[in-house]
């Protein structure tokens, strides 16, 4: 054959390979909603930044006419590229071939881009639309996601991992994106589980929907399994690259110093009458985040799970934070079971990445309740206070109105290792509150008083005026500082600069024993 027939034969190839499971399927994969693998992947990635890996991989089976079922590419587009300018790895199933199935090589050729990402300490994305195990491959599809778990674990806290689901997600296929740090779901074509409806059917009894069982809301809302929940593909592969804006390429590396033209000595006025003068009365704290943060810019995460705390990562003079706020308008921001799981996974994973942390608490204490204890409240509280413990990148904490008992331990409290504690003049740090306070510590008396309604009210005042304000805890050194909340970004970008050659070590060991 002439070289240039070679040639020929080349491309002719690889146009084949770019056509997937070919025109029939595609077009039956834009009907269902949903875009192909390489859409995907130029929707995600900077425009003409996609280098493509091991294009002409094919499936090494011969049983159940697999030869005959067999593409190139073999279910999975691999390969890296940028997102503003940054490198970036990412792999993309496709679902015209075989259904995105994955068996022997299809694996082999996401752990290859896996280890260049871990080589070259850059970001893996996984874009997920698969039928799960390819059955016809046996043992060989379960090793394949065996090593992509084992993978999985060793990048975790080295480079981030990002997982996207955007079809079915079964089986076996849902531990690879429930080890990584953050996953996307599309609302009505994603789901998730490890049995489907027609499974737990007959084992249960249980009639439930695709929807229901494993869809983005299910999942966003319920479980707390993934993080983002997003309208449809365009949106998310958006909230992607915004994301990774936020992070650093690996854990070596820290995050863009961005310059966001936001005076970092602004003064916020309205902080000054955000706290209600009823110390019941909610508020939302999201008003204080988007005040303090950068140009209002902050990325919530896991918005619709547990909204009794609020984590994200906004900037603050340019430099990337992560953020936890208790949320008064939830449970009156009660630490709970999700609350407490949610928050210590995002403290762990900010520490892993030289991530500085803010916390905004306003905490009564743990939900009280039968189903909270049964539930493990005592394990899940203890996943916060050892996420703090363990985290050494700075930690600062700004108390703007409760913080009561244990839960005030928990929240990134001076106890714990917080490098700065900021607090409001409206700060109430005491065990509990004045009302349980009192009738401890007054029962008998109350009991015994002429007028048993206006004692209580006085030693609920008497305890309030002692107690419901920061100063005891300042003259112990448990706080830094009272500050006017209008100028609580000031120092709190104050905080971050003198905290930037932090270091701390801790004792040697290969690892602790978290309360999972």
């Amino acid at each position: 054959m002439a070289t240039m027939d070679k040639i020929n034969d080349l491309y002719a190839r690889r146009q084949k390979a770019l056509l997937g499971g070919g025109e029939e399927r595609i077009k039956k994969q834009h009907e269902s909603g949903k875009k192909t693998a390489r859409e995907r992947i130029q929707m995600l990635l900077d425009p003409d930044s996609f280098v493509e890996i091991d294009a002409f991989v094919e499936t090494r089976s011969i049983e159940f006419d697999m030869p005959k079922k067999k593409a190139l590419g073999d279910g999975v587009v691999t390969g890296y590229g940028t997102i503003d300018g940054r490198l970036v790895f990412v792999s993309a199933q496709d679902f015209t071939v075989i259904g995105g199935s994955l068996g022997e090589m299809h694996a082999k050729k996401i752990t290859k881009v896996m280890d260049m990402a871990m080589k070259m300490g850059a970001p893996f994305i996984s874009i997920n639309d698969s039928g799960g195990a390819r059955i016809e491959e046996g043992i060989d599809a379960l090793s394949g996601f065996g090593e992509i778990f084992y993978r999985n674990t060793l990048a975790s806290g080295v480079i981030p991992q990002i997982s996207v689901i955007m079809g079915p997600c079964a089986g076996g296929a849902v531990y690879s994106p429930a080890i990584t740090d953050f996953i996307f779901m599309v609302d009505k074509t994603s789901h998730m589980f490890i049995t489907g409806p027609q499974v737990i059917k007959p084992v249960t009894g249980e009639d439930v929907t695709l929807e229901e069982l494993g869809g983005a809301e299910t999942h966003n809302t319920l479980s707390g399994v993934a993080h983002f929940k997003c309208a449809n593909e365009e949106e998310c592969m958006k909230q992607i690259r915004r994301l990774i804006g936020f992070l650093p390429d690996n854990n070596l590396s820290d995050s863009e110093l961005v310059n966001t033209n936001d005076d970092v000595n602004r003064i916020i006025p309205e902080l000054n009458s955000v706290i209600p003068d009823d110390a019941n009365k909610p508020y939302d704290m999201k008003q204080i985040i988007l005040s303090v943060v950068d140009n209002a810019d902050f990325l919530e995460v896991q918005e619709g799970f547990a909204r009794n705390i609020i984590v994200g990562f906004g900037r603050i003079n340019g430099r990337t934070v992560g953020i936890i706020a208790n949320q008064p308008q939830v449970n009156a921001g009660a630490l709970d079971v999700d609350s407490s799981d949610k928050a210590a996974r995002f403290v762990r994973f900010c520490d892993a990445f030289n991530i500085p942390i803010v916390t905004f608490t306003d905490v009564p204490g743990y939900l009280p309740g039968v189903k909270q204890e049964h539930s493990g409240i005592i394990r899940h509280g203890a996943k916060l206070l050892y996420a703090f413990s363990e985290a050494t990148v700075p930690k600062i904490n700004v108390i703007v109105r409760k913080a009561y008992g244990g839960a005030y331990i928990a929240m990134n409290s001076k106890h714990l290792g917080a490098d700065i504690v900021f607090a409001w003049p409206t700060a109430e740090i005491a065990v509990m509150g004045p009302e349980g306070a009192a009738n401890i510590i007054f029962k008998k008396e109350i009991g015994q008083a002429d007028d048993p309604i206006k004692f209580r009210a006085e030693k609920i005042q008497e305890y309030r005026d002692k107690f419901s304000n920061p100063y005891i805890a300042a003259a112990r050194g448990y706080v830094d500082d009272v500050i006017e909340p209008a100028r609580t970004r000031i120092h709190i970008a104050s905080a971050l600069e003198m905290l930037v050659g932090k270091r701390e070590t801790r004792p040697a060991k290969k690892h602790g024993n978290i309360p999972l």
